[in-house]
């Protein structure tokens, strides 16, 4: 009898089982895409795309050195890719999580090997090997087609080397961030009148470095709080500057640096 009772009990309710996704919807949220990293495979085409379709590294986006070669789609955009390793920028950690990773086949620096050996981390702007034009032209399209998607803020459109400053320096002091903005209105940058206010002899010689670190801090970079510009504070300086000085390029700050910085804070902080 207990199980006949059951029986009839289960028959006589009856669910709904269905997924509603029109009639409500939260309004906390925001998209998984926050960030748009930009690399060099430090390799030619052959081997950057077997290295990104056959290893434990990978990109979302691959921008090869020919021309009539389209963009490769390695990665969907709604999935991971292996691209930042670790990593941080505005408080963020792990930005594979968050981002979409675009490489650029480009050898980064020729002679690497020598360069280092003379430099350190620290090589100049004339040492790193420039973009071709289609290639500078692609990855402004290819950046307007992913920020149709996505409102991803224009200080989140960064390097490895700005998201990884310790490790990295790609995609390096010749990557066109400036014609980037001027011409395709992508990414950040600082307005001159600012920069020139900003550049006070006696302002900076009275900013003290805890200071300048905060203003580093603020943009968005990870940097540690040593009261002295020791080598892992000028790996930062450096990535700094071959964003957004990279002529200069020493990791040594200077007073073009620091008005730069805070022209930047000033605009988008």
């Amino acid at each position: 009898m207990l199980l006949i009772f059951t029986l009839l009990l289960y028959s006589c309710t009856s669910i709904n089982y269905s997924v509603d996704s029109k009639s409500y919807k939260a309004t906390g949220k925001n998209s998984r895409v926050r960030f748009i990293v930009l690399h060099y495979t430090a390799t030619n085409d052959e081997i950057g795309l077997k290295t990104l379709t056959t290893q434990q590294v990978s990109a979302h986006y691959l921008v090869t050195s020919k021309d009539s070669d389209p963009v490769y789609n390695l990665v969907p955009e709604n999935e991971r890719a292996w691209h930042a390793g670790f990593s941080g920028f505005r408080g963020r950690n792990n930005i594979n999580d968050s981002s979409i990773g675009i490489e650029i086949t480009n050898i980064g620096v020729d002679n690497y090997a020598d360069e280092t050996k003379e430099y350190g981390f620290f090589i100049p702007y004339d040492k790193y090997v420039p973009y071709s034009e289609g290639q500078i032209k692609k990855i402004a399209h290819l950046l307007k087609d992913i920020l149709k998607r996505y409102k991803i803020d224009p200080t989140n459109i960064v390097g490895h080397s700005d998201i990884a400053p310790l490790r990295k320096i790609d995609p390096g002091a010749k990557f066109p961030w400036k014609r980037l903005y001027e011409e395709y209105g992508i990414g950040a940058w600082y307005n001159e009148k600012d920069k020139e206010f900003y550049m006070n002899e006696r302002l900076y010689s009275a900013t003290p470095i805890s200071q300048i670190k905060s203003e580093f801090r603020k943009y968005g970079y990870d940097i540690n709080s040593a009261n002295e510009w020791d080598e892992e504070s000028r790996r930062v300086v450096y990535a700094f500057q071959m964003h957004f000085n990279p002529q200069n390029a020493t990791g040594y700050l200077d007073l073009e640096t620091f008005a730069i910085l805070k022209a930047l804070n000033k605009k988008y902080r």
